[in-house]
Parts: C-alpha cells; structure tokens; sequence
C-alpha cells in the first residue's frame, strides 16, 4: 500500500512539472504576442503590463526549480523519468530568457511610441509571427510529447536568422537615406535581435522535447542563417 502510494505521489509531481512548464509557455506566448503588438500599435502601456507581467515567468520558474531539486534528491528517477526532470529545468530555463527577450522587446516599444519620426516597424511583422509561432507549436509539442512537431519548430529556426540579416541590411539602409530614422530603426535592430534569440531558445526547448521523447539529441547540425556579423551596406 505504502509503496502505491510512493508511485501515486512521483506521478502527481510529476505531472505538477510537466503543467508548469506548459503554463510558463502559455505565459511567454501570451507575453511575446503583447509586445509584438506594443511594437506595431506604438501603445506604450500594453508595453508596460509586458514588462510587469514577466514576473510571474520568473516565479515559475523558481516553483519549478525547487519542485525538480525535491524530486532528484528524493525520488531518484532512473530512465525517462530523469530525463523529464532535467529536460524541464533546461527547458524552464529557456522560457525564462524567452520572457525576457519579450520584456526588452516591450521596454523597446515604450521608447518607439514616443519617437517623432515613426520607424519602419513592419518590417519586423513577418519575423516576429514567426517566432511566435515557433514558440506556440514548441509548447504544443511539449504538452503532446510530440518530437516530430518538435523538430518543425527546429527547422524553421534559419529562416528566422536569415530574416534577421534581411532586417538588418535593410534597417542600415533606412539610417544611411535618412538620418531623422537613426533613432528608431537603432531600437528595431534590438528588437529584432530579442525576437531572433527568441526563436534559438525555441528551438532549444524543441531539442530537449526530443531527448525527453527519443532518448537523444537531433544528430543532424542545425541550420544557421544569421549572416549580419559580415554584413556591409555601401552608400550609394
């Protein structure tokens, strides 16, 4: 009875893990749409609850730390069940930085709003659903242990890099033609920055949701298209 018991309680702390990761993701999606929205809508105070709200992303994380350290020291999980406790810290901790790139994305979009010169901001718009997306489908492949969808999420990660250069080029050349720009598309280049590092932490969760289901990494090396470090824009 005693040891039915043991098992009943590891599967319900267990099963406490897993939700939390799944309400961070939910949180870090709702979070991520909001300062998307800041951004294109120059709405400074839906900006600002972003930035307040991150908070409760970092609170469950903490949650979600002390709930794995308890069940490592006293439990010992061996096999699967180790590998959805390491996996969960791992992945908590990628969310976390994802609701942090959401935060700077927000704290940029209180800067922009108030800039006389509107800045070029749809440009952002194809890059930004996109890692939304990502981030969306990588916590629905976490709730349904799903690696398949998982490594979708992976391999859209070089289109986002790649939009990124794009972006970056682009924002060079709107500063170069027109100096009334320099201050908004500085602040674009960080946003897009934070929207990129939000799709590589994505796919790190994609990744550690195919060792939880699999057993293992993906083999194959991801695919990188971030090329702004050599980018040159030349004036005409």
């Amino acid at each position: 009875m005693t040891g039915g018991h043991t098992v009943a309680a590891f599967d319900a702390e267990l099963a406490r893990l897993h939700q939390i990761i799944v309400t961070m993701g939910r949180r870090v999606e709702e979070q991520f749409a909001a300062a998307l929205e800041a951004i294109a809508e120059r709405d400074a105070g839906k900006a600002s609850r972003v930035i307040e709200a991150d908070a409760e992303i970092d609170r469950l994380e903490l949650e979600l730390e002390a709930l794995s350290v308890r069940l490592l020291a006293l439990r010992q999980p061996m096999a699967k069940d180790l590998r959805d406790i390491v996996s969960a810290l791992k992945i908590a901790s990628n969310l976390e930085r994802m609701g942090d790139f959401a935060s700077s994305v927000a704290k940029r979009a209180v800067t922009l709003a108030d800039l006389p010169v509107e800045p070029p901001v749809a440009s952002l718009s194809w890059m930004g659903e996109t890692v939304l997306g990502m981030i969306r489908d990588v916590i629905a492949a976490y709730d349904g242990q799903d690696a398949e969808r998982a490594l979708a999420v992976r391999n859209r990660d070089g289109q986002v890099d790649a939009a990124y250069t794009s972006l970056f080029r682009e924002f060079l050349t709107y500063m170069m033609e027109s100096p009334a720009q320099i201050t908004g598309c500085t602040h674009l280049l960080f946003v897009a920055k934070a929207i990129e590092r939000a799709g590589d932490h994505a796919t790190n969760v994609a990744e550690n949701i195919c060792y939880i289901v699999q057993g293992r990494l993906p083999s194959e090396e991801r695919t990188k298209g971030d090329l702004s470090s050599f980018t040159v824009v030349e004036k005409r």
